[in-house]
């Protein structure tokens, strides 16, 4: 509890910060809470999977503290302004914490080793510090449009080799970081609605994982078919995740694009979403699989593993487009 309290309040430092050096020390403390909390009995490979993170976090920390300093030194004491090359040393650093192609290459493997609690602070809470500062960095169009196009050719091309579902999400998640920082280049807002909407559809497939301990293809397909209730709610889940119309995830993609057109970013919208359609490929791999095996099913099972409030919660999150377009007319 200690430690998940002070990784919560290292992100709040970061994000409501004035100085570089304050959003540094609020990465520093979020890194070093979260530290124990990976290292877990629980995990398939706890000092392995801890270790990649701890190095590869800290020599983005060490970047970040390098650019900052360098800047002061410049004359420019921890001011917006730095210079174009500190810039993109810093935006580099960040996109390396951040987890962002072609800096991804350590979180597939820290994913995998982590269990499935873990994962849902990794790819959701932190997240969220990095992401934020980056947007004080975005004008720099031309560097973040050709990180945005590696992020989601590799989201895409990966992710379809994939047996483990920790690196299917992985991979997934790589995508949506390249989504997300399209949506920051347009409209900060935008970045907001995308980011709050994949959390909560991510926490929704990995808590099914959870109830069910599955981590691989196999397990996936025995495990489904045991009850009905979450083989529908699992499916709707991944249609959402991967952006289908009448599901919530539509919403954010739909936004991102609409913004993204309005400010003529044409390739880059049209790079995103076939990219993106190749990560609703192995999407629909797996649900298609899941919905065709049909064993011993049975509708509504009395069990543990599933509750009211949950199938509700599932139910408000997978809502059709008309209920948020609603919000608009309002705002």
């Amino acid at each position: 509890m200690l430690f998940f309290n002070t990784m919560i309040f290292g992100t709040l430092i970061s994000i409501s910060s004035y100085s570089w050096f304050s959003m540094w020390m609020g990465l520093e403390i979020n890194l070093l809470s979260v530290i124990p909390l990976f290292k877990s009995h629980k995990n398939q490979y706890p000092a392995e999977a801890t270790l990649k993170y701890f190095i590869t976090q800290s020599l983005a920390s060490t970047i970040i503290l390098f650019s900052i300093i360098f800047s002061m030194n410049m004359g420019e004491f921890l001011s917006m302004n730095f210079n174009y090359w500190m810039m993109m040393i810093l935006n580099s650093a960040l996109l390396m914490k951040l987890g962002a192609a072609p800096f991804h290459s350590w979180f597939p493997e820290v994913v995998d080793g982590l269990n499935w609690l873990n994962n849902i602070i990794l790819m959701t809470w932190q997240k969220l510090a990095p992401a934020i500062l980056l947007m004080y960095n975005m004008d720099m169009v031309l560097f973040f449009s050709l990180i945005i196009i590696i992020s989601t050719i590799t989201g895409g091309i990966y992710g379809i080799n994939q047996i483990s579902l920790r690196k299917i999400l992985a991979y997934s998640s790589i995508n949506h970081i390249a989504w997300m920082l399209a949506s920051m280049l347009n409209n900060k807002s935008i970045w907001l609605i995308y980011f709050l909407i994949y959390s909560l559809i991510t926490i929704n497939i990995i808590l099914i994982f959870y109830f069910l301990n599955i981590f691989y293809l196999d397990q996936l397909f025995n495990s489904m078919n045991s009850n009905k209730t979450i083989k529908v709610l699992f499916i709707m889940n991944f249609f959402s995740l991967g952006g289908l119309p009448p599901f919530m995830g539509f919403l954010p993609k739909w936004l991102a694009i609409n913004f993204l057109i309005f400010n003529n970013f044409y390739s880059l919208s049209l790079i995103l979403v076939i990219f993106t359609l190749l990560t609703l490929f192995f999407y629909l791999r797996l649900s298609f699989s899941t919905l065709m095996l049909k064993l011993n099913e049975t509708l509504i099972k009395p069990s543990q593993l599933i509750s009211f409030k949950w199938i509700l919660f599932n139910i408000c999150i997978l809502k059709s487009l008309v209920t948020c377009t609603l919000i608009f007319n309002y705002m």
